[in-house]
Order: structure tokens, then sequence, then C-alpha cells
């Protein structure tokens, strides 16, 4: 039976929103805390933009896995890439033979590369994505330290300069202990971070390729009869995917510095963690690019609060740890509830259904 919508009455929020909404509520209940319990540190504007300033790698690849994870798919391989690409362009930079313009060529290449190879090969082959993507961390792991062992340091004086360039907002900032006024400033890789936000928020939201990717990831069958081209649409977001894993290897070293074996070790984990905290749920179809960054927020302000605490940082990964199964545990109850409560089914991603069951 069709209802009909009354005047006045508005549409329900869809899971997407209402997830990126608890996610947000939570993250700004955690801050206000984190504020209450150590207003010296976390009172200060600098140091709320200094967690997108010192992070903004992270939030990237939180980015590119929440793309993948919309379209019913995972991608394991994003942290190893990512290092790859900062000692690629550490080393390529430090030689003196290429400028930064061709640094930059480098790392956007890589990415792609990865992305091409792994679209490829899960969208047109159907392989499972895990493993496929797997065999990608193993294959950046092993070029990553075939290539250099050592770290490298560019100290080359163009690049050193961009490393120290800061945007500087006079009007926004705060008093030291003497009173003095100390003008906000943000890294150029918050900067990049921020642009990307805005911009995927808008290709998701109001895009064919978004649009199409939330239907595959729902369900992909549907979107198969609904006339949606459901390998182009896994292929490009694995592609897009790598292209952002490259944009967070250059945002990285041009936030260290420097290129080392270990940069980005765990990336994967804390992306794939800050993503599902910020609404994304691993069965597909849901998930709000603004909710992303606000889950890499909240784990960051959990590592900050238990830093400022004076605890062992080992019991960081404890509380994520713990933090993680809350949210994956409330997103499945909110989405029960909003069914009705009449049905429970394990939801499971699309790559790990049986290609034979019956649709």
């Amino acid at each position: 039976m069709n209802q009909t919508k009354l005047p006045g009455t508005r549409d329900p929020l869809s899971n997407s929103n209402l997830l990126f909404i608890i996610a947000a509520v939570i993250f700004v209940l955690m801050y206000a805390f984190a504020i209450i319990r150590y207003p010296g540190s976390f009172m200060q504007f600098q140091t709320f933009f200094d967690l997108f300033s010192l992070n903004a790698p992270l939030i990237i690849l939180t980015l590119g896995i929440s793309i993948v994870m919309i379209g019913g798919g995972i991608d394991i391989s994003v942290g190893a890439v990512t290092g790859l690409v900062t000692m690629c362009c550490a080393l390529l930079l430090e030689s003196g033979s290429s400028g930064i313009a061709s640094a930059i060529l480098l790392s956007l290449g890589i990415g792609l590369a990865f992305g091409l190879l792994q679209g490829f090969l899960i969208a047109y082959l159907e392989i499972q994505p895990f493993i496929i993507t797997l065999a990608g961390m193993f294959l950046a792991n092993g070029l990553l330290t075939t290539i250099h062992k050592d770290p490298i340091n560019v100290t080359r004086p163009d690049f050193v300069a961009l490393r120290d360039f800061e945007f500087v907002i006079p009007w926004l900032g705060t008093r030291n202990r003497l009173g003095n006024f100390i003008p906000l400033e943000i890294k150029a890789g918050a900067v990049i971070a921020i642009i990307l936000i805005v911009v995927l928020f808008v290709i998701m939201k109001w895009s064919r390729f978004g649009r199409n990717l939330y239907a595959v990831g729902g369900n992909s069958q549907s979107a198969l009869m609904l006339g949606i081209n459901v390998r182009k649409t896994k292929f490009f977001s694995y592609l897009l995917c790598g292209l952002l894993s490259g944009i967070a290897g250059w945002v990285y070293i041009m936030t260290t510095g420097a290129g080392n074996v270990g940069n980005a070790s765990g990336f994967e984990m804390k992306a794939i963690a800050g993503s599902i905290i910020g609404g994304t749920m691993l069965s597909g179809g849901v998930g709000n690019l603004f909710g992303s960054p606000i889950g890499a927020l909240t784990l960051l302000t959990i590592n900050e609060l238990i830093r400022a605490a004076g605890v062992n940082s080992n019991f960081q990964a404890i509380v994520s740890g713990g933090l993680l199964y809350v949210f994956i545990v409330l997103q499945s109850v909110v989405v029960w509830f909003r069914t009705g409560g009449k049905t429970f089914k394990l939801a499971l991603p699309s790559w790990m259904h049986s290609r034979t069951a019956a649709s």
C-alpha cells in the first residue's frame, strides 16, 4: 500500500545520516570531556587543528576506505601503499634529479597503479577483495623494504620550505602563559585533507557515481537490474581509493619530511576503524564521508586523552578496540530497530556472500 506524505512532514533520516549524527555527537561529547578534564591542552584552537595537521594522511586514507566500504568492498593495502609512496618520493627528491612536481606525479602514479590493478582483479575477474588487497599489501611492503631499508630525510631547500609552510590565521589563536597572543597555524596537509573531504562528499552525495556506489553496496543484484554497471562502479571505487592512498603518501612526507620503512604502518587498520566509528557499515550501502574524518578524530582524541593522563600507550589499542566493538554493535542495533525489529540477519559484506546463493 502506497503511503502519501503529509504536508509539513519531513523525510526520515537515512541510515547514513543517522549514524553520522550519532558519531558526531559522541565525538563532541568526548572532546568536551577532554576540555573539562585537561583545559590547558584541549581548550586551545591549535590543539584541535593539530589533530588535522599531524594526522592528515590518516584522515585521507579513511576517506578512501569509506568509499570502498560503501560499495561493499574492503582494501587493506592502503597503509602499505602510502608507506611505499613516501619512500619513493623521498628517494626521488633526495637524489636531486627531479623536482617536487615529479615527486607529486610519482605519488599519484603509484596510488593509481595499485588502484587500477586491484580494481580490475576485484571488479572484472570477481576475485575476493580481501585476498587481492592482502596481496597488494604484501607487494607494497616488499617493494618498500627492497627499495631502501634506512630512513631518508629530505634536505633539499625547496622541499624543506614546503614542509615548513603553514597557513596562519591571525584572528584565531590563543594566548600563552606569558600573555602573548599566538595566531593559529595550519599545515598544508590539513588543508588538502579538508578540501578532499568536501569534494568527495559532493561526489558521493550528488554525482551518478556516488548514487550508483550506494546502490551497489546495498544490493549489487538489484543495482544490476536497475541498469547500473556494477563492475565499472566497483572498479572506479578502488581506483579512487588507490589515488587517495597516493595523495596520503605525499601528504605524509610533506608533513614529516622523511621516508621510512615504518611510515604509515598499521594505517589500514586505523582507517577501517575510523570509517566504522564514523558510521560506514562493512555490509555496504551505508556511510557518510563527513563521518569518516569524525571517526578518525574520535580515535585520535582517545589517544590524546590517554597520553595526557600518563597511562601506558598500550592502553590506547585496548580502548580503541573496545570502542570499535561498541560502534559495530550500535550500528547493527540502529539498523535493526529502523527495519521494525522484525528480522535480524547477519549483515555480511557483499564480497563474503556465496555466488551460488539464490538472490
